[in-house]
């Protein structure tokens, strides 16, 4: 079981194992709002494990940029196939090299973009102007990305999770 930690503004910002969000309670980091109906168990004590916790202090951001994974380059592009316009779900998604590896495209954000599938057939290792096509917005590399986003890769809430989530997230 995982919680949902806020921030103390209520936003969501990461989701955590129960055992790190208990770990945070003891350490009075966080305030409970919510359990599970599940219960932890030790020989000396039994408490409700934590569904949603809010953090009592800011916490500092000391990561610089945004790190590159799929998730996040296809929150970046929107969930939309940057050669059609299609927004498609992850699942009918692919990461496209603008400039192909073979002719010494790197994988980096200013190189990448998303494609569904057809478009990313369509365009075969080459540049898009080799391919004919045109893409909707250059690549970049984004120095944030949407809070929110934290709980888009969940196929199904919890439901004590739903009442903290955008309702575009849930």
């Amino acid at each position: 079981m995982n919680t949902l930690v806020l921030t103390p503004w209520m936003s969501p910002l990461m989701i955590v194992p129960w055992q790190a969000a208990v770990t945070m309670m003891f350490l009075d980091k966080v305030d409970v709002l919510e359990n599970y109906d599940e219960q932890i168990r030790s020989p000396s004590t039994t408490i409700p494990m934590p569904a949603v916790v809010r953090l009592r202090k800011a916490v500092k951001d000391t990561k610089t940029g945004v790190k590159f994974s799929r998730t996040n380059l296809m929150t970046r592009d929107r969930f939309t196939c940057q050669y059609c316009g299609a927004k498609l779900p992850m699942s009918q998604l692919n990461y496209d090299h603008v400039i192909p590896r073979r002719l010494g495209g790197k994988t980096v954000w200013e190189n990448i973009v998303t494609a569904c599938y057809p478009c990313n057939a369509r365009k075969a290792g080459r540049t898009p102007e080799m391919a004919g096509m045109r893409l909707l917005r250059k690549p970049f590399r984004p120095r944030s990305l949407p809070v929110s986003t934290v709980v888009s890769t969940h196929r199904r809430l919890p439901d004590a999770w739903v009442p903290y989530v955008p309702a575009g997230n849930a």
